[in-house]
This record gives structure tokens, sequence and C-alpha cells, in this order.
């Protein structure tokens, strides 16, 4: 199971290096002058880092240096661990960088709480090579074919079927698209609408639980991981359902947008067929259970959840995979991949409280928090400014970077007007998955364009860069009602943490 960003890339991937070079000469030169401005920046804020400045002023430059070293692609946690390493120096000498790199480390990752990092992230990566998708999708289109768009809202309602087995955001996308887009094409379906409805199938990927992103937010937060899991659960119920209703709305009011049938041909699937193909979807429904219900009731604690969840993951594979010879290598593939992930995801919060101890010592923490109690905005003002900043960030960064940026930050300004951590968890991580559909980044729309300009997925039909982003762009109206609507009806986040059993 990885983060919209993969997270084992983000912290220990790629290192620097210059833009590749674009089949043009101008878009070469361009490149490598963004590259060079890029470098200059990173060298003028670490020396900035290093002068006789007011505290604020050091955080700044550090903050600054983060920025370029992100732009310029150096793996996520390094490039918070090394400018708040060097802005501790500045502030506060040697001693405290040494007293910092002695304990930090373990300190932050020998928690009972971040136990259920691997038993959840275990659990995905073995559904997620027991090749449950093809099945959740056959389950979708035969219940919900019959809508207006029905393979549409199916591949939407399927993508929230697999976070609550993956939860990735691109995984998810990948998995359908290559299933889902040829499947709309032969029905008939606007190529736009086609891309669009894989792309917002996998945005509930981070909020369903498991989510990496979610028990990230947990360990910087400091909030209980269990009961933060269980804050996306409604928000990731309503983007499906929301979404769901826009597709129905193009299908309606699009001319000829989910093809001249629109779905009506799932009229011919039996209830044989119906019923047979939700039997060979089991496993999703069960692990549901044991994760929620088991937390919910208080029988499980968030790490027992897990393990039982990464139990029961490995009974699933055994038999899914039986005959076929390939178990062994699957449960071989998901320990490895378990091990990296951890490891990838604990070097994280090292970095994560690293900044955020950096930040406290310069004082912009207290600083942005006086800032904001000056304007004297109320919450939904609050809230309303954050999700401007939100989609701004999102126009240049990825959603875990947009996290360990803005959270150590925020949190004193959350406490004084009372936001509760763990409804802004859900709320900060739907607002970083909008990140990765927008231009000029677009993370996940680069992923469905690189899966629609395979002949096989696009049946010959050519599906540019553009109109990706034009489907994005088509349900962002729909993604601000989401997050309108909870931030006037917060319970829809917190319902279940408050009545959980285990924290």
């Amino acid at each position: 199971m990885t983060t919209t960003t993969t997270v084992p890339a983000a912290a220990g991937g790629r290192p620097i290096e210059p833009p590749p070079v674009g089949p043009g000469r101008r878009h070469t030169l361009r490149s490598w002058t963004v590259f060079g401005v890029l470098v200059v920046v990173l060298a003028g804020s670490a020396a900035a880092v290093f002068m006789p400045l007011k505290p604020q002023a050091i955080g700044c430059a550090a903050l600054v240096m983060m920025l370029a070293l992100l732009l310029l692609r150096v793996p996520v946690a390094m490039t918070m661990i090394i400018p708040s390493f060097a802005g501790l120096y500045a502030l506060r000498g040697e001693k405290t960088v040494v007293s910092a790199l002695s304990s930090l480390p373990y300190d932050q990752v020998a928690s009972w709480t971040l136990s259920v990092v691997p038993m959840f992230v275990l659990m995905g990566l073995l559904m997620w090579r027991s090749g449950l998708t093809a099945n959740l999708y056959t389950v979708a289109r035969h219940w919900l074919g019959w809508l207006p768009g029905g393979l549409a809202v199916g591949t939407n309602v399927a993508g929230a079927g697999l976070a609550t087995v993956s939860g990735s955001t691109t995984g998810t996308a990948y998995a359908l698209g290559r299933i889902g887009i040829p499947e709309m094409l032969k029905a008939g379906y606007d190529r736009r609408l086609a891309v669009g409805a894989v792309i917002v199938a996998g945005l509930p990927g981070q909020l369903i639980p498991p989510s990496i992103l979610l028990v990230l937010y947990a360990g910087i937060a400091e909030v209980p991981v269990g009961k933060q899991l269980l804050a996306g659960i409604g928000p990731g119920i309503l983007v499906a359902v929301l979404f769901s209703l826009a597709i129905v709305g193009f299908a309606v009011f699009g001319k000829d947008l989910a093809g001249p049938n629109r779905g009506r041909g799932a009229d011919q699937v039996s209830w044989k067929e119906k019923l047979t193909s939700l039997a060979q979807a089991w496993p999703v429904p069960v692990l549901m259970l044991v994760i929620v219900g088991g937390m919910l009731s208080g029988i499980f604690t968030a790490t027992e959840a897990g393990a039982a969840a990464a139990l029961c993951s490995v009974g699933v594979v055994l038999l899914w995979k039986r005959g076929t010879g390939g178990a062994f290598r699957a449960l071989a593939d998901g320990a490895v991949g378990t091990v990296s992930t951890v490891g990838a995801v604990f070097l994280l919060l090292v970095g994560v409280e690293a900044l955020s101890r950096m930040m406290t010592l310069s004082g912009i923490s207290n600083g942005f928090a006086d800032l904001i109690a000056g304007m004297d905005l109320g919450r939904v003002e609050f809230l309303l400014l954050m999700v401007v900043v939100y989609l701004l960030l999102g126009a240049f960064m990825e959603p875990l970077p947009m996290m360990v940026l803005t959270i150590p930050i925020l949190i004193p300004t959350l406490e004084a007007l009372d936001i509760s951590l763990l409804w802004f968890g859900a709320f900060t991580v739907f607002m970083g998955e909008l990140a990765i559909l927008s231009p000029p980044v677009g993370v996940l729309a680069m992923v469905i364009h690189s899966i629609a300009k395979d002949p096989e997925v696009n049946l010959g039909r050519n599906i540019p860069l553009k109109d990706v982003f034009v489907a994005s762009l088509w349900f962002l109206p729909m993604a601000i009602v989401v997050v309108l609507i909870l931030i006037f009806f917060p319970e829809i986040a917190t319902f279940l943490p408050d009545r959980a059993g285990a924290g």
C-alpha cells in the first residue's frame, strides 16, 4: 500500500538531477533555466540560514530551502531533515543538533500507536496482489450498470471498494484505468468522461481505511491512529456518492457523453450473474468488518485490527492464488514491500518532527497563530482561507509535501479555533488528494494519461493530456462541494471516532 506519492520513492528515491530533456531545443533551454534558478534559490536560502538574522527569518530561509529541494526532486524525507537540522544548528548550536540526532529518531518511531503501520501496509500489499481488482469492477458494473452513465458510476464505486484494500490513489486509478477506460469507450462514452471517471475513482483511496496519509497525519498531529482512520470513512463515502451523482448528471444532461444507450445494456445481466459476482468479492466486506467493526466495537485496538486484517489477507492470497503457484511469491513480495514502505514512513516521521522543532524554536508556528488571531477569523473563514491556500499549493506540490509543510504550523491555530484535529486530518488529506488532479503537477492526471496512451486501453483513439486535465476540471466543482459540506457538517468525519471504543 502506498500513498499518492509512493512513499518508498518519496523517502529514499530519486536523487537531485536536472529536469528531463524535452524534444525541442526551446523546451530543453527552459528546463535547464528552471533547474538553474532552483539551484540558485537553494544556495541563497542555505546561506541565509547561517546568517546573523532573527529566528523567524532563519526559519523562513529553512522553509525556502525545503521548497527548493522539493522542486529539485530530492526525496521528501531528506527535504525536511536537511533544512531542519541546518536551522536547529543556526538557532541553538551544535549541542542541540547532536542531542536531536541521538534521541529524535528513536523517540519518534518507537511508539505503540505506530505499530499499526506495518500491519495495514502488509494487508494492502497482499490484497493488491491477490487480484481483486477485476472482481470488484465486475460487481460494480453488474449492480450499477442500469444507471445513466452506469459504467462510469460502477468504476467510481469500484474505486471506493479498492480503497478499502489498497489505500493507494494512483494504484487504484492505474488498475481501474486499464479495465474501465476500454469498457467505457466500447460503450460509446466520451473519452473525457471515461478518463474522468477513473481519475475521481481513486480519490477515496486516502480517506477510507487503510490510509498511510491519515496514519502519517496522526503521527504529526499526535492523535490516536485508530480514531483518525475512522474519521476518514464518512468523508470517503461522501466523495464516492457525490462523484457518482455528478457522473449521472453528466450522463443525463450531456449529449451522448455516456453513449447512446446510457447503461441500458446492464438490464441484460441476470440476478444469478449479479449474485455470483458479489460472492467473488467477499474479502472486501470481510476486511472492512474486521477493521471498522473491530475498532468501533472496542474489540480491537487499531493495531490489533490491523494485525487481524493482515492475517486475513494472508489467507485471501493463499485462497486466491491456489493452483497458480503465485501465492508464496505474492507473500514474499508483500513482505519485502512492507519493510521498504514502513522504513520510508518512519524516516518521513523523523523529518516531520525535526521540521516541527525547528519551526517552534524559530517562532514561525506561534507567529502564524498570532497572525490568524489578529485577523479575527472564525472557524469557517479560516477553513475557507485554507481551501484557497491548499488549492494554490496543489498547483505545484504533491499531497505529502503539502501536509508536512503546513500541519506543524497550523496545529496551534487549530487548537485556538477549537477545530477538531481528527476532522482536520480528513480535510487536509482530501485537499491533498485534489493536488494530484490540478496542473501543472497533476500526478494522477499524468498517470492516467500514460495509461491512456496504450492502444489496448484507448482502442486506437487519441486521448491527449489536455483532455485528461479537462476531465479533471469537470469534477472540480463537485470536489469543492465536498469540501464545503465537510466544513459546515463536521460530524460527517467525527461521528464514528466519537463513538469508537478503541483509540
